[in-house]
């Protein structure tokens, strides 16, 4: 084991880990080990590759405020440019020298007589640093279907995480599986190509029209000379969609107006674009607006009007070595199965490697055996001096990079507090914790999640005891102004 003692360990190189990378070098914390299980940067922007990736809001609104990029090609940029942007932040803020490739941590343990997080790495290596930092994303790790037989198919089977772009698609009988975001992106353009595509849906989603297009050469000029118009464009943006989150769906009992109006746009963009009525019908989604996340596209449901494109809602009994089978004994032969399942959050993910704190308490199985929580969406009694990221209750809005920057606003605070009282360990009281989340228990209580009809939505956004936890349910001006003005008292502070 090394006894090189760093000032952070981060675990994940996507812009939630060279957030808190960047933030940390702001406040005086140089020696910063970054390790990242892929073999680059970008995080969701370098492991998802496929065909009609994009940003799923305008682009305006989806970057750090204080690195805007001038040069987004179209109002939702396409995936290749996020990738792009994450490699220009990298450089700029000089993360890559910091960052490990092909690294998979394997679990992380406090050690209280060394005041230090010791985190343990495929293979037998072990690296301590003082803080650590866990920035693997909410989505993450991918969730495979539990269907009888996928194994056993003879085509080519792809998960949307691990595109290959070696597969010839042309003219090929390829079935997908699931109609969540990433689906909505990717059915179009596989309808393109494909001599007949069935979909699998097992649950609809709510899709309102994209105002997409590309960004002219004027504006982006002016983006880059007066750096204020963007600002001005990326206020907008998140004005629209903080009315749709907060309203909308974070304030669903008070404001069922709100609700009605985005399900409306939606079913009005779906009776625009699919004049059949037997098939509207199959694609409407019965549960309330907001429950699962809704999307953007103006190609999505015209796809399924083409002659060579099957909606499939009946349920798959079995896959077999030539294609799928529903429970009505349909069957669908296959050449190429894709797999645009999602995601798996609630087992494997929070946290998404082992994480063990004081006393030997065990985030994963603390978090399962009583509630899901973190205070302020970002730090754990018993865990001292563990930023988590991907937390409970800390996705704030609908933009990531909203919650990235309420999350740096916190560690600033909590560290120069820290340094400041002379102290070199922070840890968050049960007391604090346990309002926080009472707090936010109790503000659900006027959301979509616990006052609408959600039972069929399927949302990833509900975990295994069905609480919609992920979700913070206040303003995203709420967070950003908790994370700079918190009790510093909430937290207990002492030497390493």
């Amino acid at each position: 084991m090394s006894t090189h003692v760093h000032d952070a360990v981060i675990v994940g190189a996507g812009f939630g880990g060279m957030g808190a990378a960047i933030q940390l070098q702001r406040l005086g914390y140089d020696d910063l080990v970054i390790l990242e299980r892929e073999d680059d940067l970008g995080g969701t922007w370098h492991v998802n590759r496929y065909p009609g990736l994009a940003v799923d809001i305008p682009s305006t609104t989806y970057s750090y405020s204080f690195e805007p990029n001038p040069h987004w090609s179209r109002l939702f940029a396409p995936g290749a440019e996020l990738k792009q942007y994450a490699e220009h932040v990298a450089d700029k803020y000089d993360l890559r020298r910091r960052m490990r490739f092909d690294t998979v941590v394997d679990g992380a343990r406090w050690d209280e007589e060394t005041s230090t997080w010791h985190v343990a790495i495929e293979g037998g290596e072990t690296v301590v640093g003082r803080f650590l930092v866990t920035a693997t994303g909410f989505l993450s790790q991918p969730r495979l279907p539990d269907i009888a037989g996928v194994e056993d198919f003879a085509g080519t089977v792809m998960h949307t995480t691990r595109w290959d772009d070696d597969v010839d698609l042309q003219g090929k009988r390829i079935g997908i599986i699931g109609t969540g975001a990433t689906a909505v992106q990717l059915i179009p353009e596989l309808a393109k190509v494909a001599d007949h595509l069935t979909v699998y849906q097992r649950t609809p989603i709510y899709v309102s029209p994209k105002l997409d297009g590309p960004v002219p050469g004027i504006v982006r000029g002016a983006f880059a000379r007066v750096p204020l118009t963007q600002k001005a464009a990326r206020l907008a943006g998140t004005s629209i969609l903080e009315l749709l989150m907060v309203a909308g769906v974070l304030h669903f009992k008070d404001l069922p107006a709100a609700n009605q109006l985005g399900k409306r746009v939606c079913e009005a963009h779906l009776r625009r674009q699919v004049k059949d009525p037997e098939l509207r019908a199959k694609l409407t989604p019965d549960y309330d607006f907001g429950c699962k996340r809704p999307t953007f596209s103006n190609t999505y449901f015209p796809t399924f009007t083409k002659p060579h494109v099957d909606l499939e809602t009946t349920t798959i009994d079995h896959v077999d070595a030539g294609g799928i089978v529903t429970v009505d004994g349909y069957r669908a032969d296959l050449d190429v199965l894709v797999l645009a399942t999602g995601f798996n959050l609630w087992d494997v993910n929070f946290p998404a490697i082992e994480v063990i704190g004081r006393e030997g308490r065990d985030l994963g199985k603390w978090w399962r055996e009583t509630r899901f929580s973190a205070y302020e969406g970002i730090a754990v009694p018993r865990f001292p001096n563990f930023f988590s990221l991907n937390s409970p209750y800390s996705y704030s809005g609908l933009s990531y990079f909203t919650t990235i920057e309420t999350q740096m606003a916190h560690m600033a605070r909590l560290l120069e507090g820290m340094e400041k009282k002379g102290a070199g360990v922070f840890e968050v009281t049960e007391r604090a914790n346990t309002e926080f989340l009472d707090r936010m228990t109790g503000l659900l209580g006027n959301s979509v999640f616990n006052a609408g009809q959600c039972a069929t939505a399927r949302s990833y956004y509900f975990n295994q005891h069905g609480e919609a936890v992920l979700l913070r349910p206040t303003s995203t001006l709420s967070a950003h102004r908790e994370a700079v003005r918190f009790p510093l008292d909430d937290y207990e502070f002492r030497t390493a």
